[in-house]
């Protein structure tokens, strides 16, 4: 792409072009913009090991599209280009020393432990009217174009994507790494048949670190760069439609929605940028409350609370089976008649699902 004119016939340079989209980006409350080949050749034999070796799951619409996540060209014909994007959402409230806070509240069984991208409203929503309104405004600029928005929605190599464009380069644990901005960020994708040019990959730098593996509670991280799915509490909270592993409960702690700990670990996290948005801002009632309080919930308060939010995705039943592993798990670590009563109480009109949960965690209780 040497020039190209746009709607007024003014020819645009494509380092000029390259900069309107950053500017166009961040007045959208994205915090970089990066722009990769379709050529992921190179990550083919990577996601097919993956899938051979049973990693994904149950997500099966990761392995029905087989090596289509790899070639942004099948997926969409025409593409030639990807434009990757960055949205920080570390929440604008948190306290400088976060971490150290975000740790405190993984350490207090009676605490209600959802990971922070989760806490305010539904990211899938923000980020695919932003990614949308920016094709619109490159649409006005050089006219109607072939283009197609993801994020997090479709068979996507993501974080591939966003490393060979610059965004960051892929972590042990498999996050996307920037040096300024960690891992507390969102990625999104626009699929576009404009010959735009590739920015530069991002350069790796874990080192020798390997917090992230040596962290994972339930050892998930079963390598460096290598996720086992199954065995991952934000899978096991938020993917994972049935029982969840017995063997592996005892390990979830109070963890009922996603899990945080690889990245609170993460040396780079100390530079992770609090999100520009007021979308992503903590609601008290994902950020606050204690096990029983969410456990008392009927189904009418659990879609009132998560109405906007991506925790509403899992459904009550999923929520009641997580919360009663957590609570399980606080029997243990202190025994509590008032945990043991509504636990109790709630097991009659509960679906065998969780009935099966409660059960597991008042047994909890009787061997503490």
């Amino acid at each position: 792409m040497t020039g190209a004119q746009n709607v007024d016939g003014r020819v645009l340079t494509p380092q000029r072009l390259l900069l309107q989209l950053h500017e166009w980006a961040e007045a959208l409350g994205f915090s970089q913009i990066g722009v990769a080949d379709v050529n992921l050749s190179s990550a083919e034999p990577g996601l097919l090991q993956w899938l051979h070796n049973g990693f994904h799951g149950a997500m099966d619409y990761m392995s029905l599209h087989g090596v289509k996540r790899a070639r942004p060209a099948e997926l969409v014909p025409g593409t030639v280009r990807v434009i990757t994007a960055r949205m920080d959402y570390l929440p604008r409230d948190r306290p400088e020393g976060w971490q150290a806070v975000e740790w405190q509240r993984l350490e207090d069984s009676r605490h209600a432990g959802v990971s922070m991208y989760a806490r305010g409203r539904d990211y899938h929503k923000v980020l695919r009217g932003r990614l949308q309104k920016l094709a619109d405004r490159l649409a006005a600029e050089v006219g109607p174009f072939g283009h197609r928005v993801f994020t997090d929605s479709a068979p996507v190599l993501e974080v591939e994507l966003a490393s060979r464009s610059g965004i960051g380069w892929r972590g042990k644990h498999t996050l996307a790494l920037h040096r300024e901005a960690g891992s507390m960020f969102f990625l999104g994708e626009i699929y576009v048949d404009l010959p735009l040019p590739v920015t530069p990959p991002a350069e790796a730098h874990c080192g020798s670190c390997s917090a992230c593996i040596d962290v994972c509670p339930t050892r998930a991280i079963v390598a460096p760069y290598r996720l086992d799915a199954r065995r991952c509490i934000s899978y096991l909270t938020i993917e994972h439609k049935g029982p969840i592993p017995a063997e592996l409960r005892p390990l979830m702690g109070n963890r009922i929605y996603g899990c945080d700990d690889c990245q609170l670990v993460c040396p780079w996290n100390k530079y992770a940028k609090r999100s520009a948005l007021p979308d992503f801002d903590s609601r008290d009632a994902m950020s606050e409350a204690t096990l029983l309080q969410l456990w008392h919930w009927t189904e009418d308060d659990f879609l009132r609370h998560t109405e906007g939010s991506a925790i509403r995705r899992i459904g009550f039943e999923r929520w009641q089976r997580n919360l009663a592993v957590a609570l399980g798990n606080a029997l243990r670590a202190r025994p509590s008649e008032d945990i043991v009563q509504a636990l109790a109480q709630r097991r009659p009109g509960a679906t065998p699902l969780v009935q099966e949960h409660i059960d597991w965690a008042l047994s909890q209780g009787r061997t503490a």
